[in-house]
């Protein structure tokens, strides 16, 4: 449902007459600039050669980084999730689960261990949060992937909540091949072209690079101030 836009006349005018000219109406054009270095970084690196550069990255960010397809996927994520020590598991709300043969978590099986596993549900309203603040564990999927910071961008809709990448103690993001790009600037062209196809975009964007850091105090590094201590990243052969 689109909201009602009120006043945004007025607004606007009156924005324009406190810099003292008149309201800006018409098209602007955008500006042509000789020189946009932030296009010639990895521009043209293969999904292979981006896949490396996200490895490396990935030792920086003290975040794990795993390869696989489809079929060996839930092996290693069940792997990945006994290693943090287990459950409550809070996951996404989406199809793509079923689609790389993760049906057991989806069914609360967990490959018949005694594990709990919450699936997202919009209609539960708060209790989604208070399952996210006491799950161990977080699995979300990343729509893009900056390969040069290790950055996973997670879109946010009513089912996939925000606080299942940040209220757990560790978090798993699974990420498919398809998805990695240089950097930023990809990135914001992709979520511009999504704009432009659909007419919509995410509400909540978020940019997570690996598992929370601060080092806001006398620049010490301090992991886990205010989210997940521990991440790991699963990419999955998709192309």
């Amino acid at each position: 449902m689109k909201g009602t836009i009120q006043n945004r006349d007025k607004f606007l005018n009156q924005i324009a007459g406190r810099l003292d000219r008149s309201r800006i109406s018409s098209p602007i054009e955008k500006p042509s600039w000789k020189f946009q270095p932030q296009n010639e970084v990895l521009k043209d690196a293969s999904q292979d050669e981006l896949l490396e550069v996200l490895k490396e990255q990935c030792k920086k960010i003290h975040t794990n980084l795993y390869t696989t397809d489809s079929q060996e996927l839930p092996a290693i994520l069940g792997n990945i999730v006994a290693n943090y020590g287990g459950g409550p598991v809070v996951t996404w709300k989406d199809e793509r689960f079923t689609r790389w043969g993760l049906d057991l978590l989806m069914k609360k099986e967990w490959f018949n261990q005694n594990i709990e596993v919450f699936e997202w549900d919009y209609t539960v309203g708060e209790q989604n949060i208070r399952k996210a603040e006491k799950a161990n564990v977080g699995i979300t999927i990343s729509e893009i992937t900056l390969a040069e910071s290790g950055t996973v961008v997670l879109f946010s809709d009513e089912n996939k909540g925000r606080t299942v990448s940040f209220l757990p103690a560790t978090s798993i993001m699974l990420i498919p091949k398809s998805t990695l790009v240089p950097r930023m600037t990809q990135a914001a062209k992709k979520i511009r072209e999504i704009y432009q196809k659909t007419g919509h975009v995410a509400s909540c964007i978020n940019f997570i690079t690996g598992p929370s850091n601060s080092a806001d105090i006398e620049l010490n590094l301090v992991v886990g101030v205010h989210g997940p201590v521990k991440a790991s990243y699963i990419v999955i052969n998709d192309l």
